[in-house]
């Protein structure tokens, strides 16, 4: 009986690392995972705050304050926010003065939210920049 409990002992002892580092690779994944929503959220809400008028879509200062404001808990956070003016074609023009042939000007809010994840573990094998950015563009009412 002695035999098979220490068989069962040096079982768990070589398979407990492994064990642990799948754990540890399963909550560095959620850990981005997150991160990578919460990014996308605050574009998102950026977008939202700047497309709710023109005079919105102009405000800069506003849309990366509603961005920011939208995940306050992800740290190294940043969010640059523009106004971007489009023909229907998807053509880019100058929001001063700048025509369409094929119809109106489209007035954009386009913001571009980023932040650094760290893994708790370095992983030699698979190397990870860390950074997570998302771009979001919503055309103004």
């Amino acid at each position: 009986m002695a035999g098979k409990r220490g068989t069962a002992v040096l079982e768990f002892a070589v398979m407990l690392p492994l064990i642990l580092m799948l754990l540890a690779g399963a909550l560095d994944y959620s850990l981005l995972m997150r991160t990578a929503i919460s990014v996308a959220d605050a574009a998102r809400a950026g977008a939202q705050y700047g497309s709710l008028s023109a005079a919105n879509a102009s405000n800069v200062a506003g849309m990366q304050s509603a961005a920011l404001n939208a995940a306050p808990d992800v740290p190294g956070l940043a969010a640059t926010a523009v106004k971007v003016c489009k023909c229907s074609s998807g053509t880019v023009v100058n929001c001063s003065g700048g025509s369409c042939s094929s119809g109106p000007v489209r007035v954009y809010a386009q913001v571009t939210a980023s932040a650094t994840a760290a893994p708790l573990i370095n992983y030699s094998l698979v190397p990870f920049a860390g950074t997570v950015s998302k771009t979001v563009s919503m055309r103004a009412q």
